[in-house]
Formats: structure tokens, C-alpha cells, sequence
């Protein structure tokens, strides 16, 4: 074999595998995205138990985002965050979203503080909650209220 037509055989191979790898691609099942209303991700968060409001819990949010896209949340706990005692999960819902369930940050007693800041994206005027679980197994939450001009889930 000369080497001429080693690399036009080696080039034919990469058409025809570039070529075969997208069509495969396509034919793969469709990725499934859990999406959750309010009640269905409060009850995976808690497992079924109920989260009682607590001023323990103080949640951030602008009450006017003029851009839904990029609102600013920060969660912070009263908490001592030692080995017995500490904030296990925070826990962002968002109740008129399409998917609930924002975000959730875990936590060790080695973070040394309760608190977690992001952003969010809301699709219109809603009620944030913070839901918070602690090592000793209760569940604790915050809610305010938000209102968007513009909404970011399109």
C-alpha cells in the first residue's frame, strides 16, 4: 500500500464516521427532565414531614426583579454549624416556575456558617421559599413574595 492511498482510506473512514455519528445520535431516547410543582418538591425535600416557618431562617430577595432572569436570593440560618448541631441542606422553590425546584446547596459543619447566595430565574410575580433541613431531622422555611416585570423562563 503507498502511503497516498493510506490517507485517502483514512479520510474516507472519517466522512463516513462523521457522517454515521450524528444520525446515531438523534435515535438515542430523549433526555427526561424531572419537573416538579411546588407540593412535589416541598414532599421530596421534607420525605412527607412539614417544614414550620422560623425566623431562624431569613431569605433576601429584591421585592421588585426587574429582570427575571437573574434574581439575586441569599438564605441565612441561625445555626451554631457544629458536629451535633448543624444545617445539613438549603433548599431554593419557586412556585410558579415550570420546574419548582431551583436549587439545593448541601452543607457540613465545616462551612463554618449557614448561609448560601445565588440567583434564580423566575417566570413572573411569585412567592419564594427557602426550605431548610437540619441534622436533627426538622425542616424550617422562609417564604417572601417577589414581583417581576420581565420574565427569564420565556
Amino acid at each position: 500500500m503507498k502511503r497516498r492511498d493510506f490517507f485517502k482510506q483514512i479520510g474516507s473512514a472519517a466522512l463516513v464516521a462523521a457522517a454515521v455519528t450524528p444520525t446515531m445520535s438523534f435515535a438515542a431516547a430523549p433526555i427526561s427532565v424531572n419537573v416538579m410543582s411546588y407540593n412535589d418538591a416541598l414532599a421530596a425535600i421534607t420525605g412527607g414531614k412539614t417544614a414550620k416557618a422560623s425566623s431562624a431562617v431569613s431569605l433576601k430577595v429584591p421585592e421588585i426583579a426587574e429582570n427575571g432572569a437573574v434574581v439575586p436570593v441569599t438564605v441565612t440560618v441561625d445555626s451554631p454549624m457544629t458536629d451535633a448541631d448543624y444545617v445539613k441542606s438549603i433548599h431554593i422553590i419557586a412556585g410558579k416556575n415550570s420546574n419548582a425546584r431551583c436549587i439545593d446547596a448541601h452543607l457540613t459543619p465545616a462551612n463554618g456558617k449557614a448561609m448560601f447566595a445565588t440567583r434564580v430565574k423566575l417566570g413572573g410575580t411569585q412567592k419564594i421559599t427557602a426550605v431548610v433541613a437540619l441534622s436533627n431531622g426538622e425542616f424550617l422555611m422562609a417564604s417572601q413574595s417577589v414581583k417581576v416585570t420581565i420574565g427569564g423562563c420565556g
